[in-house]
């Protein structure tokens, strides 16, 4: 059994919004202290995960796919930059920027035939593959987020008993 483009195009759009929505939940019943709590030498934490998925969104599909500058987007060249969080950043603006990334980015997609390509530093590649690598790290990066949460809930619990 062979999918049909528009069954394609809704399997692909359908696994990248349960990654997102993944994403999104990462910072449920977390307080600004919390969200911000690093546990790992890196800048990772879960509100910069969530900021860094924005950054995601904004290059793969604002940046890439809808041809915006960064520099007009406000989004740096850089990677790690998109996990430094700023002290007005806080569990609101961040979600709220992530959820509207989102929706910018599901708006240019359905602009776009799938076999349209982008450019990808010397490369194109396809729409399939924007999902396709967004769909990955994205599940990389809740990973991560679960994992941190876990440990920053089980400390919560650890102080609540004593």
């Amino acid at each position: 059994m062979s999918l049909s483009v528009s069954d394609e195009r809704a399997l692909f759009e359908g696994m990248v919004d349960r990654q997102r929505a993944e994403i999104a939940s990462l910072l449920d019943d977390l307080d600004e202290s919390e969200a911000r709590e690093r546990l790992v030498p890196s800048l990772t934490t879960p509100l910069g995960l969530v900021k860094h998925c924005t950054f995601v969104e904004k290059v793969w599909f604002h940046a890439r796919v809808a041809d915006v500058p960064r520099a007009e987007l406000g989004i740096p060249d850089e990677v790690d930059p998109s996990f430094v969080l700023e002290p007005t950043d806080t569990i609101d603006s961040i979600h709220t920027a992530f959820l509207a990334a989102c929706e910018r980015s599901r708006e240019i997609a359905s602009t776009h035939d799938l076999d349209d390509t982008f450019p990808w530093y010397e490369h194109r590649v396809s729409l399939p593959y924007i999902y396709d690598h967004l769909i990955a790290e994205y599940a990389r990066h809740a990973g991560h987020g679960d994992i941190l949460v876990e440990q920053i809930r089980a400390r919560r619990a650890d102080r609540s008993s004593d």
